[in-house]
């Protein structure tokens, strides 16, 4: 974090959060105290030494700062909304409300973060490229904000296994029925995680190498899934193919939640409808 960053979080919290002095620790060394211990996994001994201060105020400070931050949820975490019916952004627009009345929420994907470990646990951080990493989760809504991130497993964790551990645990990933994620081939394409067709092509670097349209449903909506779920070209460890979500104060979670990841015949059958639907849709305008 650089200062001007550092700066602007300080100013956030005392305007937003009511993070204030006390005559007895600046406000900016509560704020460094935070985000070290965060940031480095340092313990609270660490900080006495590099700041004189008694583990009691390490403590009372770090408290102090967490709290404002959890006041400033509203601004700070991020929602997913469903792709609105008329919405014509090209990304998006292909998987707004249709006649099944299922709405994207936005894509999810594990990336992989090195770690140091002790040696007796290398073994299950090695991921299938041979580095020592912790699998991270990541849910981010149509605009790129984050809504949801799990870390902690294992690099040896798969996406699936990591996928069905967010969904079932006490501060869970919050999916309503009738919505859904768009995910990679790593995970289940079942209720309600869309993921693209095996063995066809998909990354946007592979479309833009070549110069043949698609030729079938498979491809074009492997083509328009890719378009929308990547960042960049092609995710790094994958060559072959922070922080619980909170609700904004005084609102609570819809009754009914996803909280189990598998296959349908309802959910295949309405993947390939929509597939379909894409693809006979961009043959007419074509045409036109």
């Amino acid at each position: 974090m650089n200062t001007n960053a550092f700066a602007n979080l300080c100013e956030l919290l005392q305007v937003q959060g009511g993070l204030c002095e006390d005559g007895q620790v600046s406000l900016p060394e509560q704020v460094a105290t935070f985000l070290i211990i965060l940031a480095h996994h340092k313990k609270n001994r660490s900080l006495q030494v590099r700041f004189c201060r008694s583990g009691k105020a390490v403590s009372k400070y770090f408290n102090k700062v967490l709290k404002a931050i959890i006041r400033m949820q509203n601004l700070l975490f991020a929602k997913a909304s469903p792709v609105e019916e008329d919405c014509i952004d090209p990304t998006w627009r292909k998987f707004k409300v249709n006649l099944n009345g299922l709405c994207c929420l936005g894509a999810l994907d594990g990336t992989y973060i090195e770690v140091t470990v002790p040696e007796s646990d290398k073994s299950r951080y090695r991921t299938r490229k041979g580095k020592i990493c912790t699998n991270v989760l990541g849910v981010c809504n149509r605009d790129m904000s984050f809504v949801y991130v799990l870390s902690g497993w294992e690099g040896s964790a798969s996406d699936s296994r990591i996928l069905r551990d967010a969904i079932t645990r006490g501060n869970s990933l919050k999916i309503p029925y009738g919505n859904y994620y768009l995910v990679d081939v790593g995970y289940t394409n079942g209720p309600e995680f869309l993921a693209p067709y095996r063995g066809t092509r998909y990354h946007v670097r592979e479309w833009a190498q070549g110069t043949r349209a698609p030729c079938n449903y498979q491809e074009y909506f492997n083509r328009k899934h890719s378009s929308a779920r990547n960042n960049m070209d092609m995710d790094p460890e994958e060559q072959t193919s922070f922080l619980d979500e909170f609700l904004p104060v005084g609102e609570e979670a819809p009754d009914e939640l996803i909280d189990v990841v598998e296959n349908t015949n309802e959910w295949r059958q309405w993947c390939v409808n929509i597939a379909i639907e894409m693809y006979e849709e961009w043959r007419t305008s074509r045409t036109e």
